[in-house]
């Protein structure tokens, strides 16, 4: 066995404690097809480096190849070309040790979908850091209003309780007046400003007073 850690000045090495020696040495070649023809009776175990592969291979005397070092992977690049619907954009299609790759979330690289309560959405816990998922029911069940009413003498429609709503005057869900006594100095109007469309409240006398008849009918009985 050539391996030993005493070695001192003067020993000799016989031929097959050298042949050991050069078959532990790690050599470096440009090419892999210029290490493959250098070396030709490898042993197992034997290492060498590719330059244009930037790898480090093994000779595997039980497939009789030469392998990839570190347990020959299955995975030799993050493909650029990252899957449809998958939700990543970026890595790289080189197999290069000496490369690097930067995987980015990409939601443009995603199907679409009508969202209902039970979805998922992905979340960052600001308290550790951590990704995680959340139902969108449990962040829409945050907030309070869940529909929108008009009621009876609201004087509104409209409303729902999904989708967008929308929300209109209407006088006829009001109660009926004709049987009150109109106070003239108290009792309030919505009036809209022409002029720049703000809505005010005003008492009936500031109408009459603007010289605006009012159109009092008299029943008579």
């Amino acid at each position: 066995m050539a391996y030993k850690g005493n070695w001192a000045t003067g020993d000799l090495i016989d031929t097959t404690a050298f042949q050991e020696l050069v078959n532990s040495a790690v050599y470096s070649f440009a090419s892999l097809s210029a290490l493959t023809s250098a070396i030709t009776t490898p042993v197992d175990g034997q290492i060498a480096f590719a330059q244009d592969t930037e790898l480090y291979y093994r000779w595997d005397a039980d497939s009789s190849a030469w392998t990839l070092l570190l347990g020959n992977a299955d995975i030799t690049a993050v493909t650029i070309n990252t899957n449809a619907n998958s939700g990543l954009s970026g890595g790289t299609a080189t197999s290069s040790g000496a490369s690097t790759t930067t995987l980015l979330i990409d939601a443009n690289n995603l199907a679409t979908a009508t969202a209902v309560s039970t979805d998922y959405l992905v979340i960052e816990d600001v308290t550790d850091g951590s990704t995680k998922k959340a139902l969108i029911s449990d962040i829409v069940s945050l907030g309070d209003i869940t529909a929108v009413n008009t009621v009876a003498n609201s004087g509104l429609a409209g409303g729902g309780a999904s989708g967008d709503l929308n929300i209109s005057v209407d006088p006829s869900n009001l109660s009926d007046g004709s049987g009150i006594t109109v106070d003239l100095a108290n009792d309030l109007l919505v009036l809209e400003d022409a002029t720049d469309g703000t809505v005010y409240k005003v008492n009936p006398n500031q109408i009459a007073s603007a010289g605006v008849s009012l159109g009092l009918v008299i029943a008579l009985s």
